[in-house]
């Protein structure tokens, strides 16, 4: 019986992937660039107190979010953002202030989170996010999410700056593979757990470049906005997003 329980309350705390899910990630993903950058940069506290405080915040929504017992909207788009700025501010620290570069931190990354998913399949046999029937596949979840997350402000840094691309070319490069994924997934049998994954790490990255646009000065390729404002309006946007539309958790799985 409390196996059963354990695998309604998983349930209900994943949300179901919908097209409003991937437009909410996007503005999840800037603002965790933008308001990375406004702790780090703006108030001048560099990365290891900005990654510090950070942290912070991730452990108290992370353990909010796998002690509650159903879905809570508000609370599961606070983990999101919580480990996209996390991840900026730990990203910009491992390729910046530790001179690993845009390359090799990206390289890290990849090769950690490729190993969270390879673990987490080997554990439980699949990492499907409608098959999240316990706590230890929710916490696989969440430290993917956070691998990802990081993985993705590298990328995204690497393709604007080390490729040459600008901001808005690095952009539209990823638009362009999440498109490729989209369709994939609808016209393709390749796994659906493989391509929302790779969708995720995408829609990153995508947000990281887009932040960027927003917030860098003119002489990088930016807007040169105040990172406040920016920050301000993307989240404000995104509480709209949580409180107006109204999401449901995704179906679970049932074990055979």
């Amino acid at each position: 019986m409390r196996d059963r329980s354990d695998a309604r309350a998983a349930f209900a705390k994943v949300p179901e992937v919908t097209l409003l899910f991937w437009v909410m990630k996007i503005l999840a993903t800037t603002l965790g660039e933008t308001g990375g950058d406004s702790v780090t940069m703006s108030m001048n506290l560099g990365y290891v107190t900005g990654s510090a405080i950070f942290a912070g915040l991730f452990v108290a929504v992370i353990a909010a979010q796998i002690h509650a017992r159903k879905f809570h909207p508000a609370l599961f788009w606070a983990v999101i953002v919580a480990t996209t700025t996390l991840g900026t501010t730990v990203a910009d620290f491992l390729d910046r202030s530790l001179g690993i570069g845009y390359t090799g931190g990206a390289s890290i990354l990849l090769l950690l989170l490729i190993a969270t998913l390879v673990f987490w399949h080997l554990a439980l046999g699949s990492v499907a996010i409608n098959d999240i029937h316990s706590r230890k596949a929710e916490i696989f979840y969440w430290v993917t999410i956070l691998f990802s997350q990081t993985l993705g402000t590298a990328l995204g840094d690497w393709m604007a700056d080390t490729s040459g691309l600008g901001y808005l070319g690095a952009a539209a490069v990823f638009g362009a593979a999440l498109v490729i994924v989209a369709l994939a997934w609808f016209y393709t049998r390749i796994s659906h757990a493989l391509l929302f994954w790779a969708a995720f790490v995408l829609t990153r990255p995508l947000g990281a470049t887009l932040g960027d646009f927003l917030d860098k000065p003119h002489s990088h390729g930016g807007m040169a906005l105040s990172r406040y404002a920016a920050s301000a309006v993307i989240a404000a946007v995104l509480v709209a997003c949580v409180f107006v539309f109204p999401q449901r958790p995704e179906r679970l799985r049932q074990p055979a």
